[in-house]
């Protein structure tokens, strides 16, 4: 049976990540940010193990107590502040930066054993802000360039261990309505690539035969 530790399976595509791969059969590991919300994970997903580290405070995730092998990571976990420069605050950067960027690292580093172990899959997923940077999104672009670097650096260091980046256009998930409020849009969630299709790739990445990686993925809404 295969091993899987995925974060951000409150919603969005971290959550059809982990029920996709729930339902099939496999061991799933997610991460909640307190007791409380790791017992509303307990009961959405039942038969999954729930640790408890907030991704805000990297450090948390250093006490985790991982399986032995681990056949994925699934990093889905992510916050967005926009802003202008000139307007956002030390803590929107911080926050954005800890979650994002340096949360992911740390994770990553406690899981290697168990992922080398397994011959395993790191996931990253970016965002199209991890390849372009627009005006008003400076501090999320800048922690999803930064994963984008800790991909490109991990996949040199752990020749056992695949890595893969997917980055996402516009997907229809509850942080795509809040970056449309905080965008003063009219949110339509049609318009947008569905969550389902992202994890979809994702699990298609973890299932890759071996003799194959695919470092970099983008997908982009249709139209």
């Amino acid at each position: 049976m295969r091993s899987h530790l995925v974060t951000g399976a409150g919603s969005g595509i971290g959550a059809v990540v982990a029920r996709t791969l729930l339902d099939r059969g496999d061991d799933v590991v997610l991460v909640a940010r307190s007791e409380e919300r790791a017992d509303e994970l307990r009961a959405s997903y039942d038969g999954a193990a729930v640790l408890v580290a907030d991704l805000a405070w990297p450090e948390s995730v250093e006490s985790l107590a991982l399986p032995s092998a681990l056949d994925s990571v699934v990093h889905a976990a992510g916050t967005v502040e926009l802003g202008g420069v000139a307007e956002l605050t030390v803590d929107d950067w911080a926050t954005q930066l800890r979650v994002n960027l340096v949360a992911p690292a740390a994770l990553t580093r406690v899981a290697l054993p168990a992922l080398r172990a397994a011959r395993g899959t790191v996931v990253f997923v970016n965002s199209g802000a991890g390849l372009t940077a627009h005006p008003g999104w400076s501090a999320y672009a800048a922690s999803k360039h930064g994963l984008r670097a800790l991909a490109d650096s991990l996949r040199g260091e752990e020749p056992d261990v695949r890595v893969s980046t997917v980055y996402p256009g516009r997907t229809a998930t509850p942080m795509q309505e809040k970056v449309h409020a905080q965008e003063g849009k009219e949110y339509d969630a049609a318009a947008w690539i569905r969550p389902e299709t992202v994890a979809d790739a994702i699990v298609r990445l973890i299932d890759l035969p071996r003799d194959a990686t695919v470092p970099d993925l983008t997908v982009r809404p249709a139209g």
